[in-house]
């Protein structure tokens, strides 16, 4: 079952949980309000590898 919850990056809602329910969880959401997703940024991506 998916759920609301915050965005860590933009503080608007998405989903957390399996994805079959995401239609459930944005009808409750207003559109503006609803995070549209972000690219990763460069610095978050394998911060463990040397070079």
């Amino acid at each position: 079952m998916c759920v609301p919850t915050t965005c860590t990056i933009c503080g608007k809602t998405t989903w957390s949980g399996c994805g079959a329910h995401i239609d459930e969880v944005r009808a409750g959401v207003p559109a503006d309000q609803w995070c549209g997703g972000h690219s990763e940024p460069a610095s978050a991506k394998r911060w463990w590898q040397r070079g």
